[in-house]
């Protein structure tokens, strides 16, 4: 039971499937928050409060209504020892150290970026040796260079399966934590267990489709991320239905048909480092980072509303000006030189 909530008249605990309920299904009572089980719940969004007694004392009795209460008037009660009685929360002890799902799940980026490496270098061994069997129509391959190319083959198909299985487990306990996180932000409770997402993660088929869903969901609507989650979506279903071709390539068995077969292998490859890389860059959004693991610097565009203008008119040399324009810029500065002097000019007309 991840959270549940208590019924304040049968004091019954329901387990919180979708969404937190108001009232009990046993007796209709009020129910109170959703907690979990270690109480780990703030004071600060808990809606009851702790009523503190004395030591010994039991809860006041009403008094009838016709006897008068009396007040006592001897001050500021006074204990002969500090009161005991006091409620308050115990101080979380958290355990720095974290556990092996949580260092596997830290270790995502890493694998990623290893997975992308080691397909990468299947892509190219399977290239090469795609060009081996090209040469090796007219002419003969030396052994050693045919043994190099056997070793960096052999080495990539053993290692890149192994490191992506390792990249996917974390990748999935990652994702656990960060839909937790997420909805622990927006004060709510994860409404998909972690054994449903293991479930949607691992079965065949299924986890074509339901790990963008799980993205998705916890995108807040970032048209960055989204963007991001959608071109690692397509990605992952084209492999997908890649590695269903090539199951069924392999069923032939003419020359021809395997020499074609480690192209394919060789695109397959290259497609897998490509869906390495775009999960890499969904795992370091989620982080605000870009994909070397850099603070993401978000950048804002506004239209521009009209055409630019400078506050400084261009300068023209007086030889690429009209002869009106310099002779009225002649007559404007001989003005201005009058006006600064303070003299005068008296112009009689006949």
């Amino acid at each position: 039971m991840s959270a549940y909530q208590i019924c304040v008249r049968c004091e019954n605990r329901w387990p919180v499937t979708h969404r937190p309920r108001q009232w009990c299904p046993a007796c209709h009572g009020v129910l109170l928050s959703p907690t979990t089980a270690d109480g780990s719940v703030p004071p600060s969004r808990r809606n009851f409060r702790w009523v503190a007694r004395p030591a010994g004392s039991t809860a006041p009795r009403p008094e009838p209504a016709s006897r008068p209460r009396r007040r006592v008037l001897d001050g500021t009660p006074a204990y002969p020892e500090p009161p005991r009685w006091g409620l308050l929360d115990p101080p979380v002890q958290e355990d720095d150290e974290p556990d092996r799902a949580e260092t596997l799940a830290c270790l995502a980026p890493t694998l990623l970026a290893g997975t992308a490496a080691v397909f990468g270098l299947a892509a190219l061994a399977e290239a090469v040796r795609y060009g081996i069997l090209l040469y090796n129509r007219t002419r003969l391959v030396d052994p050693l260079v045919l043994a190099v190319s056997d070793a960096l083959v052999w080495a990539t198909q053993t290692v890149g399966p192994v490191v992506a299985l390792v990249a996917a487990v974390a990748c999935g306990l990652r994702l656990i934590t960060l839909r937790r996180e997420r909805y622990a932000a927006r004060g709510l409770a994860d409404p998909r267990s972690p054994l449903s997402l293991l479930i949607g993660l691992v079965t065949p088929g299924v986890n074509l489709a339901m790990p963008g869903v799980f993205l998705t969901e916890i995108a807040d609507g970032d048209p960055r991320l989204l963007r991001a989650i959608r071109t690692w979506w397509l990605l992952w279903v084209t492999d997908g239905l890649f590695v269903v071709v090539m199951l069924m390539w392999r069923q032939r068995d003419s020359l021809q048909a395997r020499a074609d077969g480690v192209l394919l292998t060789a695109l397959l490859a290259a497609l897998g480092a490509a869906v390495a890389l775009a999960a890499l860059h969904v795992v370091r959004l989620f982080d605000d980072t870009d994909l070397w693991g850099r603070p993401l610097q978000r950048r804002r565009l506004t239209h521009a509303t009209g055409p630019a203008s400078s506050p400084i008119a261009p300068i023209v040399p007086v030889t690429a000006r009209a002869p009106e324009a310099t002779a009225e810029a002649g007559e404007t500065a001989e003005s201005g030189d009058t006006a600064a002097t303070g003299e005068t000019e008296k112009v009689v007309v006949p």
